[in-house]
Order: C-alpha cells, then sequence, then structure tokens
C-alpha cells in the first residue's frame, strides 16, 4: 500500500501525462473491475429462459456473482442495475439480492437509458467510487424481453410532438433502421454481407470455446409448451449463433419492416434475446487490500445525443467525444472495440465513417449473431471485450452503442490481464 500511494504522489509531481500513457497508469485510486461475467444469451419467447422470470434471472447472476468473486456480501455498499422493459426493476434488484445473500444494508436501484443501461450502472458505480461515496459496489445489466419490451403505449402529448425531433422519439426502432439505410445509402448487399460475417465470426468464437469464460451457467425451469412438463435444465450457452449462415441465406430474407424501407430484415438485426451481465466495482487499493483480482481499470464513458430519427448513428457521436476527452486516437490507440449490432445499417455506417479497422471491432460477432438483451448489453460488451482483450494479449477497450430516441454511449477500459 505505501509503494501504491508513493507511485501515485510522484506521479502528480511529475509532468502531466496524456493518451494511452495517462490512461495506462496505475495509481490506488483508479477504479476497476475485479470481476465481469454474464449468463448465456437465450432467444426470447422460446429459448432457455422463456420460463425464467427477470427476478430469478437476477437471483441466479447475483448468487454467481457471490460464488465467483468470493468477496464477503457485506463489503458491496451498493446494487446498479441496468434494465429497459421493468417498470418493477428497483424491485426487483432489491428482492433479489437479499435473496441471493446480500445484506439489509446493501442498496439497490435501476437505471434505464434504453441500449446503454448496462454501461449507464457501471458509470453510476465507478461514479460513486470514485467520488467517495462508496468503496465497493456491483453494476449488472439485467432483460427479459420474453417478459416485455420498449414500444410507447400511447402517443406524446400534442404539445410536446409539435417539436418534429420529440415527435421522432415515437418512431419504432426498425423505422429509424430504415431511415439510416436510406439517408447513408447503406445497401442491402452491404448489410447482408455484415450480417453474414457478425454470425460467422460467434461460431467461430463458440466452437473454439472463447466465451467459455464468460459465461456463468444458470439452472433454471423450462416448461415443455405441448404437454406443460416442467424441468430443470442448465442453460450454458448462448443460443443466437446460426452456424452456417451466408450473405447468400441472409439474401433471401423478406425485410422486416416494408412499410418503412427494404432493407432491414430478421437476419440483418439484432435478436430478441434474454440475459444479464454483472462487473465488479473498487478502488484499486481496496482490490490489493481485499485480494481480488484486478482485471481492467474503469477509465471513463460519456453520453452524446444526436436526431432522433437517425439514432443508430449513435456511435459515430460518442465515441469521437469520449476520445478527445482522453487525447486518444481510435486508430492508432484502440485495441479491440465491441459496437452493438442493433442493425446492420447502423453498423455499417459506424464502420465506415469512424474508418474502424473491421479486425478489431466484434471479433465474436455482435448483437445480429449473439443477440441483444436491451438493458444488459452494455454490460454483456464489457464482459466479452475484456475477455477477448486477455485472449489477444490487448490493453485497450472501446464499447459504444446507439441509444433509442437519439442518443450514443461510449465507455473506455485498460485490460490488466496481459
Amino acid at each position: 500500500m505505501a509503494s501504491e500511494r508513493l507511485s501515485s504522489i510522484l506521479s502528480h509531481l511529475s509532468p502531466t501525462k496524456s493518451g494511452v500513457a495517462a490512461i495506462t497508469t496505475k495509481n490506488p485510486d483508479d477504479v476497476v473491475i475485479t470481476l465481469a461475467i454474464r449468463t448465456p444469451l437465450a432467444k426470447s419467447g422460446k429459448g432457455g429462459f422463456k420460463d425464467t422470470p427477470l427476478d430469478y434471472l437476477v437471483y441466479s447472476l447475483l448468487k454467481r456473482v457471490l460464488e465467483k468473486s468470493r468477496i464477503d456480501p457485506q463489503l458491496i455498499e451498493d446494487i446498479c442495475m441496468g434494465n429497459v422493459s421493468s417498470a418493477k426493476a428497483a424491485y426487483i434488484v432489491r428482492a433479489a439480492s437479499l435473496g441471493a445473500g446480500f445484506p439489509v444494508t446493501t442498496g439497490g436501484s435501476s437505471v434505464n437509458r434504453f441500449c446503454s443501461s448496462g454501461l449507464k450502472a457501471v458509470q453510476d458505480i465507478a461514479n460513486q467510487i470514485s467520488m467517495g461515496s462508496i468503496d465497493v459496489g456491483l453494476a449488472i445489466g439485467a432483460e427479459s424481453m420474453t417478459e416485455g419490451g420498449d414500444r410507447l403505449e400511447k402517443p406524446f402529448h400534442d404539445e410536446i410532438i409539435q417539436n418534429s425531433d420529440a415527435n421522432d422519439c415515437m418512431q419504432p426502432m426498425g423505422q429509424t433502421s430504415e431511415n439510416v439505410g436510406r439517408d447513408f445509402n447503406i445497401s442491402r448487399e452491404a448489410q447482408d454481407k455484415y450480417a453474414a460475417e457478425s454470425y460467422q465470426r460467434a461460431e467461430r468464437a463458440q466452437k473454439a470455446g472463447w466465451f467459455d469464460e464468460e459465461i456463468v451457467p444458470i439452472s433454471t425451469i423450462l416448461k415443455d409448451p405441448k404437454t406443460g412438463e416442467e424441468k430443470r435444465v442448465s442453460i450454458t450457452r448462448d443460443e443466437g449463433p446460426r452456424y452456417g449462415t451466408t450473405f447468400e441465406s441472409l439474401n433471401k430474407i423478406r425485410p422486416a419492416f416494408p412499410q418503412f424501407g427494404d432493407k432491414s430484415t430478421g437476419g440483418n438485426s439484432s435478436q430478441v434475446t434474454d440475459g444479464a451481465a454483472a462487473i465488479l466495482l473498487m478502488k484499486r487499493s481496496k482490490a490489493i487490500e481485499l485480494n481480488q483480482p484486478i482485471l481492467a481499470k474503469f477509465v471513463g464513458a460519456t453520453v452524446a445525443g444526436l436526431a432522433p430519427r437517425i439514432m443508430g448513428i449513435g456511435p459515430t457521436i460518442a465515441i469521437p467525444k469520449l476520445l478527445s476527452k482522453l487525447n486518444l486516437n481510435l486508430q492508432t490507440d484502440i485495441d479491440i472495440i465491441e459496437i452493438n449490432e442493433a442493425f446492420a445499417s447502423m453498423a455499417v455506417y459506424c464502420l465506415n465513417t469512424l474508418q474502424i479497422d473491421h479486425a478489431k471491432m466484434n471479433v465474436r460477432g455482435g448483437a445480429i449473431a449473439l443477440g441483444h438483451p436491451l438493458g444488459a448489453t452494455g454490460a454483456r460488451q464489457i464482459v466479452t471485450g475484456l475477455s477477448e482483450c486477455r485472449r489477444q494479449k490487448k490493453k485497450i477497450l472501446l464499447t459504444s452503442m446507439c441509444i433509442g430516441t437519439g442518443q450514443g454511449m461510449a465507455g473506455l477500459f485498460v485490460n490488466e490481464q496481459l
């Protein structure tokens, strides 16, 4: 501890570092990740979690957090859960944590910024730790899309929608995807080629066992839809990857939103999915004190807004904003990139506009092949991205996603398991 503190003092006396040198410096007050795990991702409505309510999914993941980390639950002061679909999310995280073995002294809350909710939860816990409000906290993202989606039940007030951007907040996500494809000339061919690559990468990763260290098996009840018979099963693998998917097979699928356009399909859009992910955070000094493994350093995250009708291009606004704050170059400083594949239209746009090396982006496939449990994705990307950093022995991870109603969010992490 004394050497860590001396290092911190010396770093303040030394000339100011910038860029990669600054973010890779190790100080006792750094916010670090000591555990990053996720459930398998299951097909909504028909997959392994179709009979698993959100509360049980969260409860099961929280139990695995305690098992894997071996941390005294008394030390975890707050749990923040990203979730989109459930109005009862705050009830669920509190009750599930108590049932899983956390004490009554551990707080609980929920956040919802649509597809970035999991990352928003990580940012919330990290900020609390950084400010000294808590020492140890847990961020999770969880979604049962089997139980419900995020569609508006009624239009906004007439006075609100007199503003065209406010009115556009009511556009279905499929419509915004077609807007991106049409406005920026992202062809159906380009979208299907991108989607085929996502499926092929996910297949390769799953067959090679790359996902195995990310995933904690979940034991649950599965009901036979014909007989009603219930049996206990262990869900261990992602259900989204479709082996043998090709451009040609995807190109035969009919448009999913013909009323809005002809480019987005069920094959080149993210899958509707159930799943959850968890990130345990604390200061570096606390991790050393508790003998917890330091997986990565949380550097920061930011949000940016844009026109709701083209919400899909949000990462192209959020990523430059975050990197400019950190004096980093996307092409030369970033090793691994996870951008949520809400739709192939936005993924192709982001890839091209930001001039990303595709070999660095979504190496194990993305939401098109793996699925997109809305509130979980922001946390799931961190779990997957850090695992890939470890596999490749790379340092700098960037995650980002578009957000319904016209926003983008991005987060940056330094892998320390080289």
